[in-house]
């Protein structure tokens, strides 16, 4: 499902789908998105995409409060790193 998500005064694309026991979760930013361990990080890196992963959400409420586990090279261009907060690399990959 897609819906329009307001975070910090900023607005973006949330996706989510219910597959087993959690749900899929991905936010798009302009540049780049952030998505849970659902979203292989290998594929991201094959891709060429600008992505930050994390872990242990099952609401985006608790996507919003998760901080960054692992990232793509392109993404650690942007400055995204391990540990930063979900807000801050998606401000890095709104700019």
């Amino acid at each position: 499902m897609e819906e329009t998500l307001t975070f910090e005064d900023r607005t973006y694309v949330g996706l989510s789908f219910q597959l087993g026991n959690v749900p899929l979760l991905i936010v798009k930013a302009k540049k780049g998105y952030v998505a849970c361990s659902y979203v292989s990080k290998d594929a991201a890196e094959k891709f060429g995409d600008i992505a930050a992963f994390v872990t242990g959400v099952k609401t985006f409420e608790d996507f919003f409060k998760a901080k960054i586990k692992t990232f793509t090279t392109w993404a650690d261009d942007l400055g995204i790193r391990e540990g930063m907060s979900v807000k801050k690399a998606l401000e890095l990959m709104d700019q």
